[in-house]
């Protein structure tokens, strides 16, 4: 234990406050205190999945009647107007900025990240998202759409990169003894961002707004400096364990593989495979499908069910007025964050399913699932029945939340675990391509029928229904032509050993805990975990209060 903790002492003290080695744990810490830490992070940027909350209103942002030409608009010219009011298409485009960024900045950035550590990669993702969301305010005040897609789109995308892939190699080697658990409390938070987000960026727009505000700026503000304060706590909550350290009393369990194979393929070589761009397409089809719907979950819900969401089942969207539209906002506001909790769920349960089921057979059941849901989704729309259409979409983005989780473990089973996190890495560009797909399917769908002279209601979104049932059909074959990999794929036993001489020569020396990770559920760990537990349990109440309105 001296040894490791003189070294890590050594190197700390001439590392800058942000530097790997400033954050070696020493003897006395709780491992406990670093997924609250995580928490803290993903639960911030997650508010990327509940954007779709602001897009109604700044369709209004100007108020009174538009200009006539505003009809003719095209997007250039909607990037630098400050005549005209925005489409949701117009706007939609930040939210495939997001996961664009997002999947190049994690596959760009990730060695990086393992360089410099933890800290480093969450204080800049900090700084990149806030400072995004306080560029997009600027863009609001101003009304230049092309301030919002590079302050929230370019420069928050980023954020959501670095912010994303910052806990997960962390928690991992923290909880050597509960991977499978480590994994989905690095990835929980993400997909429960909206779910506190949404809702509070209700009632921060419904506090700010007056006859001339719509109140988006002054609500993009404060949630920026609140996520900045939760971000850098958890940025400075961060800590690595020291080269040998293993929790106490746990001995690694012996060696048994149950991967399709036993070999490795080397990161050089996997993009070279059909299997790799199967999977990449597997991937991306899936996301699409989800990620479309997510990027307009409030107005889609708000124009389908109209007054029936406040019970007036006769009253349609456009008859509303701006009283009863803020009331339906409130709610498909719940919507969002009911179907962020459903992500949540869905990135536990089917992961844990696919150890049984199998990768494969777990898509299989994403695709074919998937396809019925979204081709019965008009016909429960048509039916007025709300239940039943929350109730599809939530399954639906279950199945999309489980897609991140379980496809890491199907890479493992087609191309071994060796280099298996880069390769990941690399998959995730997948991510980015459907960050454009999907939404612009969705948006430009809308737009053609609002053009068309379809009104806001049930037909308005139909066509889409249809559209997304198809992309999980080529999801469907994609994933059936996936196929075990071929021996002249895999590295030979010596360069596989080779790798791992290299590994095993970096991690010599003392083992043991050291000292550290113990401690539990102490003070210190309860109140870290409270800080990020309340917000999450007012998310989730909030979540299921709202959602009564929808099942009554």
């Amino acid at each position: 234990m001296a040894v490791a903790t003189s070294a890590g002492e050594g190197s700390a003290g001439n590392a800058g406050l942000l530097d790997r080695e400033r954050i070696i744990a020493k003897p006395g810490f709780n491992r406990w205190l670093v997924p609250p830490a995580a928490l803290a992070i993903h639960l911030c940027i997650g508010m990327a999945y509940g954007f779709s909350v602001f897009w109604l209103p700044l369709t209004k942002a100007i108020p009174g009647t538009p200009d006539a030409a505003c009809a003719s608009m095209t997007l250039v010219s909607a990037l630098f107007s400050t005549e005209c009011n925005w489409r949701v298409s117009d706007l939609g485009w930040i939210y495939t900025l997001f996961f664009v960024l997002l999947g190049c900045s994690a596959a760009i950035w990730g060695g990086w990240l393992e360089k410099v550590g933890p800290r480093k990669a969450g204080f800049v993702s900090a700084l990149c998202w806030c400072g995004g969301i306080l560029v997009a305010a600027l863009g609001v005040m101003t009304h230049q759409l092309w301030l919002m897609w590079v302050g929230a789109g370019v420069i928050g995308g980023i954020g959501l990169g670095l912010g994303y892939i910052s806990p997960v190699s962390t928690l991992i080697k923290w909880f050597p003894d509960r991977r499978g658990m480590a994994t989905g409390m690095a990835i929980m938070g993400f997909g429960g961002g909206a779910m506190i987000g949404a809702p509070l960026a209700n009632l921060l727009m419904n506090f700010f707004k007056t006859d001339v505000s719509i109140g988006v700026w002054q609500t993009f503000v404060v949630m920026a400096v609140i996520y900045f304060v939760f971000m850098m706590g958890g940025a400075f909550g961060y800590r690595i364990p020291p080269a040998g350290w293993r929790p106490e009393g746990w001995t690694p369990p012996a060696s048994k593989s149950t991967m399709i194979t036993t070999k490795h393929v080397h990161l050089r070589d996997a993009h070279k495979t059909p299997q790799f761009w199967l999977i990449w397409a597997v991937l991306c089809l899936n996301v699409s499908a989800g990620i479309g719907v997510i990027g307009v979950a409030s107005p889609m819900l708000q124009e389908i069910f109209a007054g029936s969401l406040i019970g007036l089942p006769d009253l349609t969207f456009s008859q509303l007025d701006a009283a009863q539209k803020t009331q339906i906002a409130a709610i498909a506001a719940g919507f969002t964050g009911l179907i962020s909790l459903f992500n949540i769920g869905g990135r536990f349960v089917w992961a844990s399913l696919s150890d049984k089921l199998g990768r494969k057979n777990t898509y299989y059941t994403f695709f074919i699932l998937g396809i019925i849901l979204y081709t019965l989704a008009p016909t429960f729309a048509d039916m007025g029945n709300k239940a039943l259409f929350v109730l599809a979409f939530g399954i639906i983005l279950s199945m999309y939340g489980g897609g991140f989780a379980t496809v890491p473990a199907y890479l493992a089973d087609i191309f071994g675990t060796q280099f298996v996190g880069a390769i990941h890495g690399r998959l995730l560009t997948a991510w980015a391509t459907a960050g454009i797909l999907g939404p612009v399917v969705v948006n430009y769908i809308r737009e053609a029928q609002i053009s068309a002279g379809v009104a806001p209601g049930p037909e308005l979104y139909t066509g889409t229904m249809y559209i997304l049932a198809g992309m999980l059909a080529l999801g469907l074959v994609a994933n059936f032509l996936v196929r075990p990999l071929g021996d002249k794929w895999f590295m030979s036993d010596e360069e596989v050993a080779s790798l791992q001489a290299k590994t095993a020569a970096a991690n010599a020396g003392p083992t043991g805990s050291f000292g550290i990770g113990t401690g539990g559920l102490d003070a210190k760990a309860a109140f870290a975990w409270a800080v990020v537990g309340i917000p999450l349990i007012w998310g989730v109440w909030t979540t299921l209060k709202s959602s009564l309105v929808l099942f009554g």
